[in-house]
């Protein structure tokens, strides 16, 4: 019995010239993806690794997290390599307070810290307490912040501190910060390390911040070379609101540092579930 729709089936022959792929094909697919991964990273969402422990406790060395690139608009500090270049800010607007941002340092490398002042505003430090506009900002002491020492993750105090590590659940050691929870005028919050209330940065005289610049600090607060230390001595000073990339969001890795290139089990070892989805808006 003959059906009259049925046909063999057919394939291609792949010897054919249509089921070549000819190397222009094959470059303009790659083309195609790198500029597709290129208006990711630049206008939508960046990754970032956190390579010291200035804003403790809420990033831990050895985080990667994801930077969203569309809060503040975009400048030439948005984009890799700063290409395009350009002057100003497109579909600008100015962080918030207490926002987490990073943001393109004096020497070119990406740099996290906290926004504390904005265009105006004056801030100071006095014994280690911060004041906003003349009034001392609320400062709650809270239990002491337990950081799990690590390969990447010493035990780390700023003298005349001294270091202090006492056991945890799991046996492991860890660091000891006294901690507090600082919060802002319009009542964001977010826990600060004051390892010491002589540190080099704990008298800070009133500044005004300029316009269009603004003024972070970290929250490892005696570990922080940021806006209370000028440029020439390795801080960051006001930072131009055009040199900001863009604004932390969560993690989607964190690692303790003892894993191995080598090892691939090591990956997961090292890994810090715990810190996976973190979110770092206060």
């Amino acid at each position: 019995m003959v059906f009259p729709f049925s046909r063999r089936p057919h394939y291609a022959d792949p010897s054919s010239e249509a089921a070549k792929e000819t190397p222009g094909g094959f470059i303009k697919s790659l083309a195609i993806l790198a500029i597709l991964a290129w208006l990711l990273r630049s206008l939508i969402v960046a990754p970032f690794s956190i390579p010291s422990g200035s804003m403790l406790p809420t990033m831990m060395i050895g985080d990667y997290l994801f930077v969203s690139k569309w809060p503040y608009g975009y400048s030439s500090a948005s984009f890799p390599f700063e290409f395009p270049s350009f002057k100003g800010r497109v579909f600008g607007s100015t962080p918030e307070r207490g926002d987490i941002v990073v943001f393109e340092g004096p020497e070119g490398a990406d740099v996290v810290k906290r926004v504390i002042g904005l265009p105006g505003d004056t801030v100071a430090v006095s014994g280690g307490q911060l004041a906003l506009n003349g009034k001392l900002v609320q400062r709650v002491r809270i239990e002491d912040y337990l950081m799990p020492v690590s390969p990447n993750s010493p035990c780390r105090v700023v003298p005349p501190a001294v270091a202090m590590t006492r056991p945890m659940e799991d046996g492991s050691q860890g660091c000891v910060y006294p901690a507090y929870r600082e919060t802002l005028p319009g009542g964001r919050s977010y826990v600060v390390l004051d390892q010491t209330d002589a540190g080099p940065a704990d008298n800070f005289e009133p500044v005004t911040v300029p316009q269009g610049a603004l003024f972070v600090m970290g929250d490892n607060r005696d570990d922080s070379l940021d806006s209370r230390y000028r440029v020439e001595a390795g801080g960051m000073g006001f930072v131009p609101i055009d040199r900001v990339v863009g604004r932390a969001e969560r993690a989607f890795w964190s690692t303790d540092g003892g894993a191995s290139w080598f090892n691939p089990l090591s990956w997961f070892s090292a890994l810090r579930t715990d810190r996976i989805a973190t979110d770092y808006h206060p």
